[in-house]
């Protein structure tokens, strides 16, 4: 079987153009198969966001964060105030931590959203590659350049700027920033030892700030369309939804210490995977997870199971059956080669799920 994934991996090389290998990574109870550069850390873009869901429902379970809470207060009115007016009526007093998770909030997305005067931040990315974001521009862009979607609570919309606001409201929360968080209650019970949130911490904790991160730690490259961005400092507009960095193992080592509820308990994951929204034909969404229902993407792979986990734009992967204890990430370097990586994604499933019997 190992023979069939190398094949997949094979195929999966041709025509790309320049880019390194694909990095992937298979494990189950008597299954291991990995590919490309497996140290090597990268870009884990919104991947990050199951992290974030994560962390924020252990506030909620150690009773630091009410997650039905109105954001007014739990966080200063600078950083809510103008995102939630929608047809002259401020909303921000409907919003709760469950609809930002959730992506239900109404607000605007500033990474990819439309926006009334400018070109969407993900456009800036490449075109400013020297700026820095910090949270509160982030806010900001939303704030000054685009409009609500919606009411609280009255449709899905996804939204980079709502896990920019919970990332703040953790930190509220929990006394300590964001990054250090992420390593005390996430990355060290995992034993993520190799991750960090990028511009902010390094691998084991340590504080950093420094623009120049990606080049320290020896990045895999990224490409937004055609620009190749892993050293940008301008990728320091993930931060809550998309600032970590990690490796196939350290990913993997997230979705095995999730699955055991190592991290958050059994009615916590429930609620990540209760996945109620529909984010793209075969992809589901829940609390701060993705759900895969293969026979959306084709009549041809029913019968396949419903794994959880994340996608991030630049066609990385992070996903696990928990039934069978199966683990699948990958990382393809691109924003271009996502479709790519799903074909990928389901033949390495479907590989796995022979030897395992189903």
């Amino acid at each position: 079987m190992e023979e069939t994934m190398r094949r997949v991996m094979v195929r999966a090389e041709r025509r790309r153009h320049g880019m390194p290998s694909p990095q992937a990574l298979v494990r189950a109870p008597g299954l291991e198969f990995a590919w490309g550069e497996r140290a090597q850390r990268f870009h884990g873009a919104s991947i990050a966001k199951a992290m974030t869901a994560t962390l924020t429902l252990r506030l909620a379970e150690r009773s630091a964060l009410d997650l039905d809470a109105p954001i007014t207060r739990l966080l200063p009115e600078r950083e809510w105030d103008g995102l939630f007016v929608l047809d002259g009526v401020d909303r921000a007093g409907k919003v709760t931590p469950a609809h930002l998770l959730s992506h239900t909030s109404g607000v605007a997305d500033y990474f990819e959203g439309r926006t009334e005067t400018g070109p969407p931040l993900a456009k800036l990315v490449a075109a400013e590659p020297a700026r820095t974001w910090t949270p509160a521009d982030l806010l900001a862009f939303s704030r000054e350049r685009q409009r609500p979607v919606a009411a609280p609570g009255r449709r899905f919309s996804y939204s980079d700027t709502g896990y920019v606001l919970l990332g703040r409201i953790i930190e509220e929360a929990g006394g300590a920033t964001l990054g250090a968080q992420l390593h005390q209650e996430v990355f060290g019970p995992a034993g993520m030892g190799d991750s960090c949130l990028l511009f902010h911490t390094l691998p084991g904790g340590a504080v950093s700030i420094r623009p120049d991160s990606a080049e320290e730690l020896d990045i895999a490259p990224l490409w937004l369309g055609r620009d190749e961005v892993s050293r940008a400092a301008s990728l320091s507009c993930d931060w809550g939804g998309g600032g970590v960095v990690s490796t196939l193992d350290d990913l993997v080592r997230f979705t095995t210490a999730w699955r055991s509820g190592e991290l958050i308990g059994a009615d916590s994951r429930a609620r990540m995977t209760d996945a109620q929204h529909r984010f793209r034909p075969g992809i589901r969404y829940g609390t701060g997870m993705m759900q895969l229902r293969y026979d959306g993407f084709s009549p041809f792979l029913r019968g396949m199971p419903r794994t959880v986990g994340h996608l991030g734009v630049s066609a990385t992967h992070l996903f696990v059956d928990p039934e069978r204890d199966l683990h699948i990430a990958l990382n393809f370097h691109s924003t271009r080669e996502m479709l790519r990586s799903f074909r990928v994604h389901i033949d390495l499933v479907r590989a796995a799920l022979r030897v395992l019997g189903r």
